[in-house]
């Protein structure tokens, strides 16, 4: 082995070794239990971070484990190249409307822009080690994608699930699009509310407070609460709407807020989510203002043509000029913002499709009590989430890139689906061939919005499925063997989206769980405590940055210490922790690999107190690393296998051990067969242990040490040890010896010597004999350890209780004669 760790050279060398000996490429006929993976596709829109390095190699570790667990690991990669960061990437690439183009040649465009990015992502994956099947990849926009996404769509609208429906909904007049709920983040923004003169017909003064006063011409209600005595004598009586001047109902309605304002409310179309259930409930007129591109129409008087903050200034100032502005005084509130483009969301009513929510949301919950959720307190975000939904999924988006609905409306405003046969189908170019087959009618358009990109993330695990069987149908072949699969990782922040749409979607076609187990990933903050994330270029490192500087075992090291669920800020400090833990593996191994040329090929039969007592640590590290991985603890199961390797193994065993390897005329032939039988064992264990974690350092190691002993082409496909090496007496007398040691060594320290110095005399003291009776045999060991020339066991207070736990025993003292 090299004196000094190469890991450029290395990880190049093992990068090849990996994919041409097909390492991670999954057989769905291996005899072993299939661990599926629903791996997150990331977005196609330029770059990563290193907020994306720290939760996907956080998969890939907990990825590793299971494979060395014994389990056929189906780990597919998918990428997400349906949505508007990819149109909005490639129009920016290459200087395009993509409105000036067949959406068809658009969507070939954005295959041939993404291909180098995606190979780009790809290279970075594979520089980080993860362990993917890159046999088994998809696109969230490939032809069969599409066909997967259209045909569920069918199939749901079949089932009833699907609607089609004229109705407000949440509407981005930046991003010109309706939105879901789950897009919608909350935005602390300042404000004023207004206090405004309306009248009644008869010229009696009603003062009306509001937020919204450039809605005035789309104001079809007055309300007020029936317990509130300032108002019941309006109950049937009509206002007048100031500036427009036309008149409204005055409603009484138990919503309204006695204390809020002035207990006058205008209900407007629409002007926030309450105008729309009293729009509902009361079945008002729709009387339209605000149109699609965010600016106000004709009909609005002194504002057509002016956006929203303009014209909520203009309306203020007109009122203020012809003295209806009664009173005004700040406020800041909450409101809703798209989570995308963070301007505030409005409400229109269009014609869309929708997906039956509500009606469910019980059974929703009731799921979410049968999935494994790691960490389990992240159930109470899905469950907090779903009793909060309002509103159905509202499918449709007015975007051009995306896959479109397999759907033609005829002129008496039947639905026409398209049949299976046809999929992927586009109805914008592919027009309709005959007649509504309803009513005969021969106008017949094509729908022209795109579904919800989530609409398609949703039905990744139907996607897997067909990478695993191209020539079978998801929706009709029997897929108890698929789905659920058996994990989902993903981040936080998309539990109320990709999380909780993937569990609806999977209970409409299946009435099961898409996955058994969910495990959720934290967020990387930036310097301001904010998720890292390309759109606000608040990351200063790249991870291709952090390659040149640090071997990639180094940087998952980092990851690593990220606890599931948990946020965290980026740390060098943990990098360097990382790079010493690296050096050490490879110094400690530097060392094994000189004394187990001449390994036996079996256990020997006697292995020796201190040899019993490691294999016996190794077998209690392994379980417990066992243990936390189960429990989605990998951060405290990797603590779990540095505490036995630098503690055990390179701070005691090797001390202890190391003479009997350069100086084995001193002991027989048993005892030092027995070590390096040992030092071999436990040291495959280590690297085993580490594998998931630093998969590059450790496959070299066992390459160079192991790879000629062992059958087994990589570490990473070799198991985890089933023995269990239980030696609770050997384990109790090592201790001893541990702990006689450390002193000796303290001693030395305190006398400022070096721990190599020999000591002429060690008297050892116990206060029980049995102890001392046990440690007798191991007398070279200790005279190796400490460099002691003569041992003295003075029979001062010996009892004869047997052997004890206690750490502070022994009274050690040394002569320096």
């Amino acid at each position: 082995m090299e004196k000094i760790y190469d890991h450029k050279k290395n990880e190049l060398t093992l990068k090849k070794l990996w994919h041409e000996q097909g390492v991670y490429l999954f057989s769905s006929a291996a005899e072993a239990q299939v661990y599926s993976i629903d791996t997150p596709p990331p977005t196609v829109s330029g770059s990563l971070h290193i907020g994306h390095i720290f939760s996907y190699t956080q998969t890939d570790i907990l990825a590793r484990y299971k494979r060395m667990s014994g389990f056929s690991v189906f780990y597919p990669f998918g990428f997400d190249d349906n949505g508007l960061p990819t149109e909005r990437f490639v129009e920016k690439k290459r200087d395009i409307a993509a409105h000036s183009m067949k959406r068809s040649e658009f969507i070939e465009l954005c295959l041939q822009e993404t291909i180098d990015v995606e190979a780009k992502f790809k290279e970075l994956w594979q520089d980080m080690g993860l362990s993917v099947d890159w046999n088994n990849c998809y696109s969230t926009i490939s032809e069969s994608t599409r066909k997967i996404s259209q045909e569920s769509f069918i199939r749901l609208y079949q089932k009833g699930f699907v609607y089609r429906k004229h109705e407000p909904a949440l509407y981005c007049t930046t991003c010109r699009t309706t939105v879901a709920q789950a897009e919608l983040d909350d935005m602390e923004k300042p404000s004023l509310f207004n206090d405004i003169a309306f009248k009644l017909e008869d010229g009696i003064e009603l003062v009306v407070g509001t937020t919204r006063p450039e809605f005035l011409a789309s104001c079809v209600a007055l309300f007020y609460n029936p317990k509130d005595g300032r108002y019941t004598q309006l109950h049937g009586k009509q206002a007048v709407v100031p500036l427009f001047n036309y008149t409204v109902p005055i409603i009484a309605d138990e919503a309204v807020v006695i204390e809020k304002g002035t207990g006058l409310v205008m209900c407007c179309t629409f002007g926030d989510k309450t105008d729309i259930g009293w729009f509902k409930k009361y079945n008002l007129p729709y009387k339209a203002s605000l149109k699609h591109d965010g600016r106000f129409d004709e009909n609005s008087g002194i504002i057509a043509g002016l956006k929203v903050a303009q014209a909520r200034a203009a309306v203020l100032e007109e009122l203020a000029q012809q003295g209806l502005l009664r009173h005004q005084r700040p406020i800041s509130h909450a409101v809703n913002v798209h989570e995308r483009c963070k301007k505030e969301i409005e409400y229109l009513a269009l014609t869309q499709w929708f997906l039956s929510i509500l009606p469910h949301k019980q059974k929703f919950l009731d799921l979410a009590n049968e999935l494994e959720w790691f960490p389990s307190f992240m159930k109470s975000r899905y469950t907090n989430w779903v009793e909060a939904i309002s509103w159905d999924w509202c499918l449709s988006r007015q975007r051009f890139y995306g896959i479109p609905f397999p759907a033609w409306h005829c002129s008496n405003g039947h639905v026409i689906l398209a049949s299976l046969d046809q999929l992927p189908v586009d109805p914008q170019e592919q027009a309709y061939k005959g007649v509504c087959p309803e009513c005969s009618s021969a106008v017949i358009e094509p729908d022209k919005d795109v579904m919800d990109t989530w609409n398609s993330s949703s039905l990744t695990p139907q996607i897997c499925f067909a990478l695993v069987h191209p020539d079978k149908n998801p929706f009709e072949t029997a897929v108890q063997e698929f789905i659920p699969m058996s994990m989902r990782p993903q981040a936080h922040d998309i539990i109320r989206t990709w999380a909780f749409y993937t569990i609806v979607k999977s209970w409409m076609h299946y009435g099961t769980l898409p996955w058994k187990t969910i495990i959720v990933s934290g967020h990387v903050l930036s310097d301001a405590q904010e998720k890292l994330s390309k759109s606000k270029e608040n990351t200063k490192i790249s991870p291709e940055s952090l390659l040149q500087t640090y071997p990639a075992d180094v940087i998952r090291y980092w990851t690593a210490s990220g606890r599931l669920g948990q946020d965290v800020a980026f740390s060098e400090n943990q990098l360097k922790i990382g790079q010493r833990l690296v050096t050490k593996i490879w110094n400690a191994f530097r060392f094994v690999h000189e004394h187990i040329q001449n390994v036996p090929s079996s256990q020997p039969a006697s292995l020796g107190a201190v040899n019993e007592w490691l294999l016996h640590q190794s077998s209690a590290c392994l379980a417990s690393y066992k243990k936390y991985f189960d429990d989605g603890e990998f951060s405290l199961a990797l603590d779990t296998a540095e505490k036995f390797f630098w503690n055990d193994f390179c701070d005691n065993y090797i001390e202890l051990v190391k003479e009997q390897l350069f100086k084995p005329e001193l002991y027989s032939l048993e005892e030092v067969a027995g070590t390096r039988w040992t030092l071999y064992t436990v040291g495959l264990h280590i690297l085993q242990a580490y594998a998931s974690f630093l998969p590059y350092v450790t496959e070299n190691i066992y390459q160079e040490l192991y790879r000629p002993h062992e059958k087994t082409i990589s570490l990473h496909i070799t198991q985890f040890d089933s023995r269990k090496f239980i030696f609770e007496t050997s384990a109790a007398v090592t201790r001893h010896l541990v702990t006689l040691t450390s002193q000796v060594r303290a001693l030395k320290t305190e006398h400022q010597l070096s721990l190599k110095v020999p000591l002429q005399k060690l008297e050892i003291y116990c206060t029980q004999k049995p102890v001392l009776d046990a440690l007798q045999p191991l007398e070279q060991i200790i005279k190796g350890v400490t460099h002691a020339v003569v041992l003295v066991y003075p029979q001062e207070a010996v009892d004869k209780s047997g052997l004890a736990q206690e750490q502070d025993l022994w009274n050690a003292k040394v002569s320096l004669e």
